[in-house]
């Protein structure tokens, strides 16, 4: 099979994308407010603990000021996954980032739903620790302006401040100070040589499913393995079956018979980045990229997903699965 193509690549991340928007609304919905505010704060500090010192060494920012180190780490490492995103620094104690309209992690009208404490734990469980992870202990991040709360973004800037900050000042709220105007034309971008159009699709990908894998195993934590399979399915199901028709188009692809499904379930696991092998109408996942090792709930929370796909593909066909080996991640057969 030839590599997965551009547009195909964006499709599986647009999924992901919105698959980690519908899990925090449908989290509000289905369990309660104060569990979402208590999702995104564990899924971004477990971000956070992942990617921000490794991040650092990645982008070339280690050798910068820890205020002006921290809002370009946002710039870059957000542009990467697509985000809409601005910087500015006005020293080396004191710098900027802002996420305009339209917010990423709240995809299109989902940011009309979303509480103002479930919106201020990503801020929690990030943007306030990285002073304890730089082991400065006068860095704090101060918020601006919030986009959930009507204001033209989400914004702030970072502070390096002239004395050790309690563990309720690293998250400071400033609304009546707002951004410098930033010119987007003077903004550092990516170079076109470097991060052509399919790196920036791999980068999106793997930026989104990230969120996706980590806030899974989350859920389960939070909410136990009954109420995690009830509601992680079926927000996974309603995600599939929104998303199947601008999957199957990215692959060109038509029919509902079970190999034709096969085929789209082949690809779209391909341009995940997992290692797959199909015998006409059994799939064989070889390696799975979400997931170094999975409890069974969040499995079962993933197939849902895969279910949805089907449900609009043809939903007189039928999945069967069955038991991940030790060559395989996972299979099934579709009848």
């Amino acid at each position: 099979m030839t590599k997965p193509s551009v547009d195909e690549i964006n499709a599986v991340a647009k999924l992901h994308h919105a698959w980690i928007t519908g899990l925090v609304l449908g989290t509000i919905t289905h369990e309660s407010p104060d569990i979402a505010e208590k999702l995104v704060f564990q899924l971004f500090r477990r971000q956070h603990e992942k990617r921000f010192l490794p991040g650092l060494g990645k982008l070339g920012l280690t050798g910068l000021p820890d205020a002006v180190a921290c809002a370009k780490y946002h710039y870059f490492s957000n542009q990467l996954g697509g985000v809409k995103v601005e910087y500015w620094r006005e020293n080396d104690k004191k710098a900027w980032v802002r996420y305009p309209p339209p917010r990423w992690i709240w995809y299109g009208p989902a940011i009309c739903a979303i509480p103002s404490k479930v919106n201020t734990a990503m801020l929690r469980g990030w943007h306030a620790q990285n002073g304890v992870t730089l082991n400065n202990p006068n860095l704090g991040f101060v918020c601006t302006g919030t986009t959930v709360d009507g204001y033209p973004g989400l914004e702030g800037y970072y502070c390096e401040f002239e004395h050790p900050l309690a563990d309720h000042e690293r998250l400071q709220y400033r609304f009546e100070e707002s951004c410098p105007a930033i010119d987007a034309a003077s903004l550092p971008a990516l170079d076109a040589q470097q991060w052509p159009a399919e790196r920036q699709a791999l980068a999106y990908r793997n930026y989104a499913i990230e969120y996706i894998s980590n806030a899974l195993p989350i859920l389960v934590e939070l909410l136990g393995d009954d109420a995690a399979r009830s509601t992680g399915t079926r927000i996974a199901r309603l995600i599939g079956m929104q998303h199947y028709d601008e999957l199957a188009q990215s692959m060109q692809l038509s029919g509902n018979s079970a190999t034709a499904f096969m085929e789209i379930a082949h690809r779209f696991m391909w341009a995940c980045g997992d290692e797959v092998d199909t015998h006409g109408t059994t799939l064989n996942r070889l390696s799975w990229r979400a997931f170094d090792s999975v409890d069974s709930t969040t499995i079962e929370i993933w197939r849902a997903m895969l279910e949805g796909l089907l449900l609009v593909h043809n939903p007189k066909l039928t999945i069967t699965w069955g038991r991940a080996g030790e060559r395989t991640a996972d299979c099934f057969s579709v009848v």
